[in-house]
């Protein structure tokens, strides 16, 4: 499947002719942009050994804003033509009135690319594809008498993305995206439990559909799936925690990473607002939101207002020290841009989200982190949470625990949610482990109604006093 590439610029509008409806929008602004879009994806689902579903959606479009003070008028339209621009822009000049504002220095420039622009739905035929998932399958039920459902998927994209700004710079960006998920469900004895592993990133099909990648993931998601065929009830109270690297850095990015946006800081929402330069975490904690790593879900060459993504420190040694920010809010709390302003599509307008999230390691032995566990839960998998933003306030389920007795791994829980608060949690931080790591390309975050990639990371960590809800007697 190929497609030619999208080039506004030359086939829908002229580019003279958009910049001058632009000026026009923004005239007596602070900011604003014209953000032109096209997406493709493609998502595949081979469920209890058929095809469940088979998509494959286009859409594009633009959005265009201006921006005075806090105030952002925006419009947007699938249409994209001169017409609908001019159209867009009376409605997004009426944030503007009298206008009197003087518009912001534009984003630094950058050639840097921090993924390739092949078109991942490319990488194999349909049919083919179709083989690879039935092969899964097969795999999968081949490993363990005890499979009695497989569900494999994958799922591709291409965003193509052009961001026009009043003073004539034109950013654009090809961001491709791949995805591979495999989940079991295993029976014994009448009880069901399952399992699920996978991941991607910025790159295309080909080395997620390769057996030496999809074989390790298929035993990887039938091993949790068995442990927690064996999952014991888990206990209820007030216990010390380890939380195992990578994926469970999803609990930072909960409760203390959008506690760290700079909209809820400067709007003193935030359970972290007003703490700048003060300790908010035990020493030796050091929390990064970071979209320049090569070929991450969460990373961005540039974000959606045009400005180059940035390594960001937001804890240092436990201090508080940065916040993150898209244009609109660093300009109103007068500090720099870090290239955070992301939007689910051009029907979004931008706003200060995470890219990569992640605290750096320690220098803790992991074994000797869990041989320090007196009584509590050792949790290396997470599935939902909820979080509160104005108290840091969460509650996360586990997917794959174990109790912790005197240092010795004990049996595996089911049912353990983790409650507490990010502050807090922080602040009680024991030992921090030298395994920092990465999740494997599965996060989606949410916010606003609006949906993006993101990445979390972590090392193995000792949390004290946090709250473990189970149904154990």
């Amino acid at each position: 499947m190929t497609a030619e590439r999208f080039a506004p610029f030359d086939t829908l509008l002229d580019r003279d002719e958009a910049l001058a409806t632009l000026r026009a929008a923004t005239a007596g602004a602070e900011d604003g942009e014209l953000f032109l879009e096209r997406r493709r994806s493609e998502a595949l689902v081979f469920d209890d050994g058929r095809v469940k579903t088979a998509s494959y959606d286009a859409s594009e479009g633009f959005g265009l804003r201006a921006v005075r003070g806090e105030v952002a008028g925006y419009a947007h339209s699938t249409e994209i033509s001169g017409a609908a621009l001019k159209r867009a822009a009376e409605t997004a000049r009426l944030a503007v009135g009298d206008g009197g504002g003087v518009m912001a220095p534009p984003p630094p420039g950058t050639n840097r690319k921090l993924y390739g622009d092949a078109d991942p739905m490319a990488d194999a035929p349909f049919a083919a594809k179709i083989d690879i998932l039935r092969e899964i399958d097969a795999y999968a039920r081949g490993l363990d008498r005890r499979v009695v459902q497989v569900s494999a998927s994958m799922a591709a994209s291409l965003q193509e993305v052009f961001i026009l700004r009043p003073e004539g710079g034109l950013v654009s960006d090809i961001r491709p995206m791949a995805r591979l998920n495999i989940s079991v469900i295993v029976e014994e004895n009448g009880r069901r439990e399952s399992g699920g592993h996978g991941g991607g990133g910025r790159f295309g099909l080909t080395g997620l559909i390769d057996p030496a990648h999809w074989k390790p993931v298929t035993q990887e998601a039938l091993r949790i799936a068995l442990v927690n065929l064996r999952a014991e009830p888990a206990p209820a109270g007030q216990m010390d925690v380890v939380l195992g690297p990578g994926w469970p850095g999803v609990l930072l990015h909960e409760a203390v990473g959008h506690g760290l946006e700079g909209d809820f800081n400067r709007k003193k929402t935030s359970a972290f607002a007003g703490l700048m330069g003060q300790q908010v975490a035990a020493k030796g904690v050091t929390v990064l939101d970071d979209g320049t790593i090569p070929d991450r879900r969460g990373s961005i060459s540039v974000d959606d207002e045009g400005t180059p993504s940035g390594k960001n420190v937001l804890i240092e040694d436990g201090i508080l020290v940065g916040f993150m920010q898209d244009r609109q809010n660093a300009r109103l709390m007068g500090v720099t841009p870090t290239g955070n302003g992301r939007r689910e599509s051009y029907a979004h307008i931008p706003m200060p989200r995470m890219t990569n999230t992640y605290m750096l390691g320690g220098t803790a032995e992991p074994a000797a982190i869990l041989a320090d566990l007196k009584d509590g839960i050792y949790a290396v998998g997470f599935g939902g949470g909820q979080v509160d933003i104005t108290n840091g306030k969460f509650v996360f389920s586990c997917t794959e625990a174990y109790r912790v007795k005197n240092g010795v791994l004990g049996a595996p829980v089911k049912g353990a949610t983790l409650i507490g608060d990010g502050p807090t949690a922080m602040r009680q931080i024991r030992a921090i482990g030298n395994d920092m790591a990465l999740d494997p390309g599965i996060g989606n975050c949410g916010k606003a109604g609006q949906w993006v990639p993101v990445g979390v990371g972590q090392p193995t960590l000792m949390i004290g006093g946090l709250t473990v809800g189970g149904s154990a007697t």
